[in-house]
């Protein structure tokens, strides 16, 4: 039993590494459950709660393809969401997150509500409503939890909590009947249709699956996972996130921007995504596509789209190969085609806020011509990931820190185990 007592006796310590990696501290990770638990208790009146983790993601590649069924490459990262949940016997979900108002949700009715757009209540309605239309059972829980995915971050700490949600019916209602993918599936239908956000599936698959897996969403009901097992660590690097602050603006319609004119691409050949255009009849085309369509950025997103695409495969094969050298040219130029062709690194409605461009800027100052750093997530504001050489971390945290603030650099590692109930 997930009690506090337990867990200060070790019950969570053979499931650290799989969650955390090589770096963390057992008793820190004891204190944070421990807290955990007596929040619960507390809140819900419950000293032994189910214990779960959910983690964030970072992508590695196929930087907006996804919502083109295109490819990318991504890994469950070391910063996670964990949660503390007892049931309850009637249909309501009550959900308490550290730092932020207790949600309350009542599955009776499952109708997407026009009021609860941007809210974690339509997320949660929404995965039950999902749970609902594949036959499966829904009931109430109640749970608090506390995070350490960066909210804004691109770590994707919305994702976190849609499959973390999924991952508790699935868990206490449905003996864990639902693979990964589906959980992945069914946060994105949340997202899509309650939420109210056009995002792709790449989160939501990241955070739910563990490792490092390369995504081809070539059919979204049924996306082709190739895990690999790689440890960046081992050949001499840090993967850091740096957090740039940036917009405080509204930037969905930035985000929405980018599938829709990349669609408006596709419409020209009759098709809905770009992956079902071809690339050579692309190419042929521009002269028409640039007079039909008057736009010259839905050109250039296409471009990105179709050479991201190939370099996704090229780095799975280096990954394979052990070759990091060739993985970190390819991460290079995918940053490359962000910057210029997708051109996801600032809103176009306020060029004045520009943080992703100067950290690539400082990050190419400090470490040199080879520096290998890239936009990271849905771009317009917010981080950026670089591949740091151990010997320059300390220097180079340093430097970007005395910009950006302190706590804006954050080392992550690859977590290999999916979104699970930890202990029961």
């Amino acid at each position: 039993m997930a009690t506090k007592h337990a867990i200060e006796q070790g019950l969570l310590h053979e499931h650290y590494p799989a969650l955390y990696g090589d770096t963390f501290d057992a008793a820190d990770m004891d204190m944070r459950f421990v807290q955990l638990v007596e929040k619960h208790q507390r809140l819900f009146g419950h000293e032994n709660p189910s214990l779960y983790s959910t983690a964030g993601r970072t992508e590695l590649g196929g930087n907006h393809t996804d919502h083109n069924l295109g490819r990318v490459l991504a890994a469950t990262i070391n910063l996670d969401t964990i949660a503390a949940v007892t049931k309850r016997e009637d249909l309501k979900v009550i959900l308490t997150s550290e730092g932020y108002p207790s949600v309350e949700v009542d599955l009776a009715n499952l109708a997407v509500q026009e009021s609860e757009k941007n809210t974690t209540e339509a997320l949660v309605r929404g995965i039950a409503a999902a749970f609902r239309k594949r036959g499966l059972t829904i009931g109430g829980w109640q749970a608090n939890t506390t995070s350490r995915v960066l909210k804004g971050s691109g770590l994707s700490s919305s994702a976190a909590v849609e499959v973390l949600c999924g991952t508790i019916f699935n868990h206490l209602y449905n003996v864990d009947a639902l693979t990964p993918v589906d959980l992945a599936i069914i946060g994105k239908f949340s997202e899509n249709t309650y939420f109210g956000k056009p995002s792709g599936l790449m989160d939501q698959m990241a955070c739910a699956y563990g490792g490092i897996i390369g995504i081809d969403f070539a059919d979204e009901a049924n996306p082709v996972i190739q895990p690999i097992q790689y440890s960046f660590s081992e050949q001499g690097y840090h993967l850091c996130i740096v957090d740039t602050g940036g917009n405080h603006a509204d930037l969905t319609p930035s985000y929405a921007s980018v599938p829709t004119e990349m669609r408006q691409v596709a419409s020209f050949f009759g098709k809905h995504h770009l992956r079902e255009v071809d690339q050579e009849a692309f190419t042929k085309a521009l002269p028409e596509l640039r007079k039909t369509l008057n736009n010259d950025r839905c050109i250039l997103r296409a471009i990105h789209f179709f050479a991201e695409n190939e370099r996704v495969e090229s780095m799975l094969k280096a990954l394979k190969d052990n070759e990091i050298n060739s993985y970190l040219e390819f991460v290079r130029q995918s940053g490359e085609s962000s910057f210029c062709f997708l051109q996801n690194l600032y809103p176009s409605f306020f060029p004045e806020d520009q943080g992703l461009s100067l950290a690539i800027a400082m990050t190419k100052a400090m470490l040199g011509g080879t520096a290998t750093v890239r936009v990271h997530g849905g771009g317009f504001a917010g981080t950026i990931q670089a591949y740091v050489p151990k010997a320059d971390l300390e220097r180079y945290v340093q430097g970007m820190e005395a910009v950006f603030g302190k706590k804006s650099v954050t080392t992550i590692a690859v977590r290999s185990k999916p979104a699970c109930c930890i202990a029961d």
